[in-house]
This record gives C-alpha cells, sequence and structure tokens, in this order.
C-alpha cells in the first residue's frame, strides 16, 4: 500500500562524504518503507507504528532529477549519489513503478557515480544501466586515481539467519536471497560488498554469528564490509527501542534485562561494548581479508 506525493526537491547534497558510503547525493524515491525493519533509524512518531503502511511515492522525482543533475553537470559539480539514504530503492512495488531504474537512467545520462544500499535481489534487473553508470561515471575530483567505479552496491544485512530475520525485518527478502544476489553483483563485475548493520547485542553480533557471517559474505565475494552495532531511540508505539524491546520480550525474554541494562541511559551502547565490538570486527577483517571500507 502506498500514496504518491509530489515533491519540490529529490537530490539532496550531503554536509561531508560519509567515510563508509562515500555520499556525495542521496536520492530517495520513496518516503517510509515497506520493509518494516523494527531497528530502522528513520522510525519516529511521524511515521506511525505501521511503517509498511505509511510509504509513499515520489512520483515527480525523474522530472526533479533531470533539472537538478543538468544543473550539477553543467557547473562539473560531480560527485557520488547514494540511492537511497532513508528507505529501499527497490521496495516491493518498485518491480511494477520502476521509479528506481527511471532515476538510474538519468544519472547515467548525465555520468554520476552511483552507490546502491539496498536489502534486495530485484537490483539485479538493473545490472544492464549499472553496467553503463560504473563505465562512464565521472567521479569526483579528490576519488580519481582512489576509485575506479562509477557503481558501488551494498547489501544490507543485519544477519543472514533467515529465521531471526523475519523477526525484526519482517517485510524486507530473507538474507539467503541477498547472499546469492551479493554474489550475482560480484561475479556481474561491480564493487560489491555487505553493510553489516545494525547488529543485535547477543543475537547477530556474538562471535558465533559474526564467524559465520563474515564466511558467508568471503563465499560470496564481499569486496568490503561496514560492520556497526545499533542505536535505539523512543519510547513511543511506533519507535526503533519499543518495536525492539517487544520483540526481545517475545522472542528472546531471556535477553530483556541485559537490553534494559545496556540502553538504560542512552539510545547507543556503552563504549565498552562498542570497543570491544570493534576490536573483534577488525580482527574478522583481517582473518578473512576483508576491509571495513571501500
Amino acid at each position: 500500500m502506498f500514496t504518491e506525493i509530489e515533491v519540490k526537491t529529490i537530490l539532496n547534497k550531503t554536509k561531508r562524504r560519509d567515510p563508509f558510503f562515500l555520499d556525495d547525493y542521496t536520492i530517495n524515491p520513496y518516503s517510509g518503507c515497506s520493509f518494516n525493519c523494527r531497528y530502522c533509524y528513520i522510525r519516529g512518531s511521524k511515521y506511525g507504528e505501521h511503517l509498511e503502511m505509511k510509504t509513499s511515492v515520489k512520483i515527480n522525482a525523474p522530472q526533479l532529477l533531470e533539472k537538478q543533475l543538468r544543473l550539477k553537470a553543467q557547473k562539473g559539480q560531480y560527485g557520488i549519489i547514494v540511492l537511497a539514504s532513508a528507505t529501499d530503492p527497490y521496495l516491493h512495488f518498485e518491480e511494477e513503478l520502476q521509479l528506481s531504474r527511471e532515476l538510474l537512467k538519468i544519472i547515467a545520462f548525465y555520468r554520476f557515480p552511483v552507490h546502491i544500499i539496498t536489502k534486495s535481489p530485484l537490483v539485479e534487473r538493473d545490472f544492464d544501466i549499472l553496467q553503463e553508470i560504473d563505465e562512464n561515471a565521472i567521479l569526483p575530483d579528490d576519488l580519481k586515481g582512489r576509485l575506479n567505479n562509477g557503481a558501488l552496491v551494498t547489501f544490507s544485512f543485519s544477519t543472514i539467519d533467515d529465521g531471526i530475520a523475519s523477526i525484526f525485518e519482517p517485510g524486507a527478502p530473507p538474507p539467503h536471497e541477498r547472499l546469492k544476489t551479493l554474489a550475482t553483483t560480484a561475479a556481474a563485475g561491480f564493487k560489491t560488498g555487505v553493510s553489516m548493520m545494525p547488529l543485535l547485542p547477543y543475537i547477530t553480533d556474538t562471535s558465533e554469528h559474526l564467524n559465520k557471517m563474515f564466511t558467508a559474505f568471503k563465499a560470496a565475494n564481499a569486496q568490503y564490509i561496514f560492520p556497526a552495532t545499533i542505536t535505539l531511540f523512543g519510547n513511543t508505539p511506533s519507535d526503533s527501542k519499543t518495536l525492539v524491546f517487544n520483540a526481545i520480550q517475545k522472542h528472546y525474554p531471556e535477553l530483556l534485562e541485559k537490553y534494559n541494562r545496556l540502553f538504560s541511559t542512552s539510545d547507543q551502547l556503552p563504549k565498552y561494548y562498542n570497543a570491544a565490538f570493534a576490536q573483534k570486527t577488525k580482527q574478522l577483517s583481517t582473518e578473512f581479508g576483508i576491509p571495513a571500507y571501500i
């Protein structure tokens, strides 16, 4: 279910380029998300409890993007466009609407580099356009010689266990499908890797689970992995902290006391916890030979 809306702008300039995602610009063709991940950082009272039911399609996005990219290209203001930063560019109805595909065609025409971030195997549909972008995109001056790819494809995982995923990201394509598409993307010659975030304390950030994840990503030929812990906020029925805690109480009641301790004074995990996590993932990155950067 979605509504159609018109927006005033579609291409957003970032204040600074993120070292993980290399975003100079962002595009979100949709507002809200049908994947309905409990932990999503965009959750808040304005989205309501049922995020998947409040999705909007920005129907005038192609016309706006054509105007905005034409002006940026004329000024030589090339930069990496992240598609998407606050939703997924390949939600369920993208297969029919093809809105993200239309935006990619415009990006290809104006020769901007693009970074796709998705949970969906549907990205494989657009390999033809991404190949054109990969070959012809004009990189920003400070990345020339450091990056040789005009198209980057990153797959988002909080787990590789389909059962766990069904609890915390119930509307998203299952991890086994993402793993398969990750391997297909690498085999097609694209620069591709994993956004391994957010990981769930005592569930998907254990040594056993992390080893399984790194092993699976290595087998799929991931070229980078961005690991990160989780931030939970809010106390309304629609907020990420409430939704994740509800899921913990239902499916992992033995962990509820630990979660209460971890998030009793902050939206973020304690410094000691993050430090141990960083040390562990750095060790795994070295062991498996997969860098934590593009």
